[in-house]
């Protein structure tokens, strides 16, 4: 496990240093472009040789994106002066940078930062009259598009299609470009992101303690990301596994954040048409969410958690209600509650939850002891999901059509999954939707990052909250992923360590091992 936690697919590694390798090169064009001339600008991009100025494939295919023809797509000293500036100036405007660099440590004090205060930056931008500094941000690395990207791509040719599409910024509106999105093929990297990338597209393949197949590919978390493993494992499973086969693939935080995601894009991405949803419901997990005292790290266990409490839980009821009704009627999928059992539940607390469950729609809602038994206690679960699959249902339908305007789909989810009263935006947020419908990307899905603590954006609200208010502070255009990625409320797009980090308890042996 402790291989598994750490290096081992080595895919976080990989975007880590896709993602920043795209950032340091969309910085240094805009340095570049702020401290040379126009003629001197080009004839560093395509440099001559042997008397002709043969572009690269990916600054060829920028001519191209830009309507440039003819035989000045294998000779750029053919190009006329106007096209020459067009192709070698991105004209980023800084202010609408969106694109991140990010790490895979929880750093409370990388949020906001700001670059380009060396002194070498400082001192050519003073002679050139512009800034070097701008204030920019981390992100954890599994909330980098790069890594939807890859959860998201069917293929290498895919994976390097969306790679190219990532949009990083937009140029300035009275620039030859007209406000349109900078892109990584813009940038002339998405090549060199797709060469980084290769090897982490291949799914690792490893095994429960008791011998079953486990594909291990990708981890986008739901809260600030589409939270969803990648679709090539899943077709892999479902090819490996054959038509009488199951292939069981997680989406996670619940049904409000994981799921509807799954199934608004990752569904849609893959193809993919599920048979039957899991609802993964704990004793404890319901009783926080009927007003139960908040469990701390490091403090005792209050007293409500080890002993029976039929009044509270059945008050928490009502979140894993309002999930399986959310699957089985939004989306008309056939659903299985699953109650994890452990050491301090009680058989009328286990029962109450199933009960609750069933009331609420599922097919089925079993007790699963697997935290106890292994694979012998899940025998019911399983059973449970292979009639479920095998009952008759209606189609399986999506949220929204993708036909809706932005802010209508924005408030289908909002409404209907996290049963707010209203949807408010930001003066960006509501800029920026409106410039990524008039770029034509309105027909995209929405990715919600948001608090998985609660069904509203304010992680205090229990149970099945209604008629609170989401914010909608800032929206970007995931436009390689294939999603509008919208942040609500307080969420962060990278933790913070607590006063006592995991980390103290992590050491060494070299004796032992």
């Amino acid at each position: 496990m402790e291989e598994f936690n750490l290096h081992m697919t080595g895919d976080i590694h990989a975007i880590v240093a896709a993602n920043n390798l795209l950032a340091a090169a969309l910085d240094a064009r805009i340095f570049h472009e702020s401290s040379q001339k126009d003629e001197a600008l080009f004839n560093r991009l395509v440099p001559a040789k042997n008397g002709k100025r043969v572009p690269a494939p990916s600054q060829r295919a920028r001519m191209e994106r830009l309507g440039i023809k003819g035989e000045a797509l294998d000779d750029a000293e053919l190009l006329s002066p106007t096209d020459r500036v067009r192709f070698a100036r991105l004209d980023v405007d800084p202010s609408t940078i969106t694109w991140n660099r990010v790490l895979d440590t929880c750093d409370r004090f990388l949020r906001r930062i700001e670059v380009g205060r060396g002194p070498n930056e400082r001192r050519t931008a003073e002679k050139y009259s512009f800034s070097s500094t701008r204030e920019t941000g981390f992100d954890i690395a599994v909330a980098s598009e790069i890594m939807a990207v890859l959860a998201l791509a069917s293929d290498l040719d895919d994976m390097r299609a969306r790679l190219g599409r990532m949009a990083v910024a937009r140029s300035r509106v009275d620039g030859p470009h007209k406000g349109a999105f900078v892109t990584a093929d813009d940038v002339g990297c998405a090549g060199a992101l797709t060469v980084l990338m290769k090897d982490a597209l291949l799914p690792t393949l490893m095994q429960t303690i008791e011998g079953t197949p486990v594909l291990v590919h990708a981890g986008p978390f739901a809260n600030i990301a589409h939270g969803n493993s990648s679709v090539v494992a899943d077709k892999c499973g479902l090819k490996l596994c054959g038509e009488q086969g199951f292939v069981v693939t997680e989406a996670g935080f619940g049904a409000d954040i994981g799921g509807e995601k799954f199934f608004d894009i990752k569904c849609r991405a893959g193809g993919l048409k599920p048979k039957c949803a899991v609802v993964v419901a704990t004793v404890r997990a319901l009783k926080l969410h009927g007003g139960a005292p908040p469990v701390v790290a490091g403090r005792p266990l209050p007293k409500e958690y080890s002993g029976e409490d039929l009044e509270v839980l059945g008050k928490g009821c009502a979140n894993v209600a309002h999930h399986v009704a959310c699957l089985s009627q939004k989306f008309n999928v056939r659903v299985v509650v699953a109650v994890n059992k452990f050491a301090t539940d009680t058989p009328n607390e286990l029962q109450l939850v199933r009960e609750a469950g069933l009331r609420a729609g599922a097919h089925y809602a079993v007790v699963a002891d697997h935290w106890a038994q292994g694979g012998h206690g899940a025998i019911d679960l399983a059973e449970a999901v292979v009639k479920a699959c095998a009952a008759d249902s209606t189609p399986f339908r999506y949220l929204y059509p993708l036909s809706d305007p932005v802010r209508s789909k924005i408030e289908a989810v909002c409404s209907k999954i996290y049963l707010a009263g209203e949807v408010t935006y930001s003066e960006l947020a509501a800029s920026q939707i409106d410039a990524y419908e008039a770029q034509g990307l309105g027909r995209l899905p929405i990715c919600v990052a948001k608090t998985q603590y609660s069904l509203s954006t304010d992680p205090s609200k229990k149970g099945a909250p209604s008629g609170h208010t989401v914010n909608v502070r800032e929206v970007r255009a995931a436009v390689g992923a294939g999603f509008l990625y919208l942040l609500c409320g307080d969420i962060m797009t990278v933790p913070g360590l607590p006063t006592r980090p995991g980390f103290v308890d992590i050491d060494l042996d070299t004796v032992n091992d």
